[in-house]
C-alpha cells in the first residue's frame, strides 16, 4: 500500500469550520471516485469528529483542530482529526453509544458510534490536558466502470 496523496490543514474550533472540514473531505475524495454513499458517510464522520472537538475538547474556548487526509493506491482512505484540548478521561466509556458528558445540552452521545459505523477501523487516542487524535480508516469501493 503506497500513499498517493495527502493534505493537512489546521483551523479554529469554530462551528462554521465544520462545513469547511466537510468541503475539504469532499474535494480530497472526488478524484478517488467514491460512490455517493461513501462520500456522504465520510462527510458525516468528519462533521461528527470536528463537532466533538468544538463542543468537548475546547468547551467554551477556541483552539486548533488539525485535519489530515491520506489516500493510498489500494483505495484506502485515512482521516485524522486531532486537537490539543482537554482530552478524554475514559475513551472506552466515551465510545459507548448514548454516553455524553453534556446531558444538559441535549447531546445524544452517538458521535463515536456514527464515526465507527462509517469506517472499517476507528482508533481514538487521548491524553488529559494534551488532546485527542481520532483516526478513521475506510477502504473505498471500486469505482463503477461503464
Amino acid at each position: 500500500m503506497n500513499q498517493i496523496n495527502e493534505i493537512k490543514c489546521t483551523f479554529l474550533s469554530l462551528s462554521q469550520n465544520e462545513g469547511l472540514a466537510r468541503s475539504i473531505v469532499s474535494g480530497f475524495l472526488l478524484p478517488l471516485d467514491p460512490d455517493v454513499e461513501e462520500l456522504a458517510d465520510l462527510r458525516c464522520a468528519v462533521s461528527e469528529a470536528v463537532t466533538n472537538c468544538i463542543v468537548h475538547a475546547y468547551k467554551k474556548s477556541v483552539g486548533n483542530i488539525t485535519l489530515t487526509l491520506k489516500a493510498y493506491d489500494d483505495r484506502t482512505f485515512k482521516m485524522i482529526i486531532a486537537d490539543k484540548g482537554c482530552g478524554i478521561p475514559d475513551v472506552a466509556l466515551a465510545r459507548k453509544p448514548l454516553y455524553t458528558t453534556l446531558p444538559d445540552e441535549d447531546r445524544c452521545g452517538m458521535g463515536f458510534s456514527i464515526m465507527e459505523s462509517f469506517s472499517d477501523k476507528l482508533d481514538v487516542k487521548s491524553q488529559i490536558g494534551k488532546g485527542t487524535r481520532v483516526t478513521l480508516t475506510k477502504k473505498l469501493s471500486s469505482p463503477d466502470v461503464t
